[in-house]
């Protein structure tokens, strides 16, 4: 996967102890900080990342004739939409920022600066002007607020994979991994009740003059736990370790380091075109689809995604274990060939009109997804060597991200039928299975390298 030079990019321990023994006994013990400590660490920012970034979507039909001229509603929505497609192209460039934070300063300094991001991102928002009040600043702010939340939410995922897998015992990095994607769930799932909630609680005058500003304003508020507990996090011993015994030495460029491993950066890239898109169709956007095109009513879509992500929630860690048993080859393999092979019975499941046949086909999906999320962020740690870990898949991922699953929607919408966006997404499934099939197995491998 990394060039020899790459792989042994350190030296042995000072002290003459062997230094694979010494990673091993620290990853069998898990480190000094105990278990729960780095997955309640890690999951609630991540959790308050996922919350941010999908809440302004929710409450997007409220404040966008808020922060752009409201004589033209219609022009207004499609204006504040295209500012979040705007963090979706941000998210590249946090992948570089944070990356490069992570793999020279720490992974503990990485984590507690993307939520420190992701809670400015959520403040500017929660008290941008209205556009009466500020004209075109107003639009303005509310740009740079979702350019921070991309920036924040690029560099998180990687951050805490990365500082996640090298703290987990190595036989239950699997296990560990599927964290990630547990938090990241809740925190969706928090924001749509939340939402639900305001909208009983509030008149539609109320949630357009104000009512859209206090998710925001949790989420800023929220940020300051996060920051709190990540701040009082310990460092990971792997990467301790590497600048312990790299001191001294010159270190190359983390992007050039990056750069001469583009093989394996354009792999990430390729296993996860197909993943990315079917996750964000039938995880976040199939409600929309189905109250659009299939006739469902938005109660009983919401409903449906809703019972599909709790299902989604209850497979990763399952799928997590036995990637960590069985492998991580075999688990992406089954998830992304059976998503593939699913499709078009589930999406002819899904024109049945009844909610549960929505909530069947979303779990159905969200089950077998599960077997690639919910090991990834371990997968991914284990391709990389230590000393570009973080920049090194969260570059090549975000990018991924923004092209395939940022744009999902939009190729949609742009190809008007679901027959050819259901050959659009098996297609790039099997460009992920036929990249996947070309790597080694990675299950239980030493991070010390």
């Amino acid at each position: 996967m990394t060039s020899s030079k790459a792989t042994h990019d350190v030296t042995p321990p000072r002290d003459g102890r062997d230094r694979g023994e010494v990673l091993d006994r620290r990853e069998s013990e898990g480190g000094k900080q105990s278990s729960f400590k780095t997955l309640f660490g890690t999951g609630v920012g991540n959790a308050l990342e996922w919350y941010d970034w999908n809440v302004y979507a929710s409450f997007a039909v409220y404040f966008s004739t808020q922060v752009f001229n409201k004589a033209d509603p219609q022009s207004a929505f499609l204006q504040t939409m295209a500012v979040f497609a705007v963090g979706f192209v941000a998210r590249p460039f946090g992948g570089f920022v944070f990356g490069w934070l992570g793999d020279r300063i720490g992974r503990k300094h990485a984590l507690t600066a993307a939520v420190v991001s992701a809670s400015v991102g959520s403040l500017i928002v929660a008290i941008c002007p209205t556009y009466e009040q500020a004209g075109w600043f107003a639009s303005a702010l509310l740009l740079v607020g979702r350019l921070i939340q991309g920036l924040s939410h690029g560099g998180e995922l990687p951050s805490a994979q990365t500082y996640l897998s090298e703290h987990a015992p190595r036989e239950k990095r699997g296990l560990f991994a599927s964290s990630i994607y547990v938090t990241g769930t809740i925190g969706l799932i928090f924001g749509l009740l939340l939402g639900l909630l305001l909208q009983a609680l509030l008149t539609e005058e109320q949630m357009g003059a104000w009512g859209w500003r206090i998710p925001f304003a949790i989420g800023a508020l929220l940020g300051v736990v996060a920051i709190w507990l990540r701040s009082s996090m310990e460092e990971s011993e792997v990467y301790e370790d590497f600048k312990e015994n790299t001191a001294g030495t010159k270190q190359e460029n983390v992007f050039v380091s990056v750069a001469k491993n583009w093989k394996t950066g354009l792999q990430v890239v390729l296993m996860t075109c197909g993943l990315t898109v079917a996750y964000y169709i039938w995880s976040v956007t199939m409600a929309s689809l189905a109250t659009s095109s299939f006739g469902y009513s938005a109660s009983d879509a919401f409903t449906a995604s809703l019972i599909g992500n709790v299902v989604f929630i209850l497979a990763l860690p399952v799928w997590g274990a036995l990637s960590d048993k069985v492998g991580r080859k075999p688990c992406m393999l089954i998830g992304l060939i059976g998503s593939g092979v699913l499709y078009f019975p589930l999406f002819a499941l899904v024109q049945g009109g009844q909610m549960w046949q929505l909530a069947t086909a979303i779990s159905i999906q969200l089950i077998l997804l599960a077997g690639f999320l919910s090991h990834a962020p371990a997968t991914y740690a284990e391709m990389f060597p230590t000393s570009q870990r973080t920049a090194g898949f969260g570059i090549p991922y975000a990018i991924a991200i923004a092209a395939f699953g940022g744009t999902a929607g939009y190729v949609l919408t742009w190809m008007g039928n679901t027959t050819h966006f259901a050959f659009y997404s098996i297609a790039l499934l099997a460009v992920s299975v036929a990249t996947i099939l070309t790597l080694p197995e990675t299950k239980g491998k030493d991070l010390s390298h």
